[in-house]
């Protein structure tokens, strides 16, 4: 497994939502989770590391969830596609399931309703 991903992905999602220093980053003990490059992207950005232990399934359950939703509900794709194209389908499910796709743990509200429905509380 190569850093270059996760250390991308990470680097969007830090311009896109400009998180507040000490926020956890939470992951499994891949080793592009446990490399140098992104050990010093996390440092650097002001986030805290946080892997999962080691033989517990439970603490990668909301991921694994995820994974399963997009499977099922992603369209298949047969045939030669490229790596760009791929990017761009998993990209807007993402959105869909962030924005649109009502969540029933979450009171059937998307996360990006719930997350707003919570400041509100927070902030009054």
């Amino acid at each position: 497994m190569i850093s270059e991903l996760v250390i991308d992905t990470l680097t969007r999602a830090f311009l896109l939502e400009e998180p507040k220093e000490g926020l956890i980053i939470h992951s499994d003990q891949g080793s592009q989770y446990s490399s140098k490059e992104y050990f010093n992207l996390v440092n650097k950005l002001g986030l805290v590391q946080y892997m999962s232990r080691r033989g517990n399934c439970y603490d990668n359950a909301v991921i694994e969830s995820f994974h399963a939703s997009l499977k099922k509900e992603m369209v298949c794709v047969e045939g030669l596609v490229t790596k760009r194209y791929i990017k761009t389908m998993v990209f807007d499910y993402m959105e869909f399931y962030n924005k649109e796709r009502r969540h029933s743990f979450l009171g059937n509200v998307s996360p990006v309703e719930f997350e707003k429905l919570q400041k509100k509380l927070v902030l009054g």
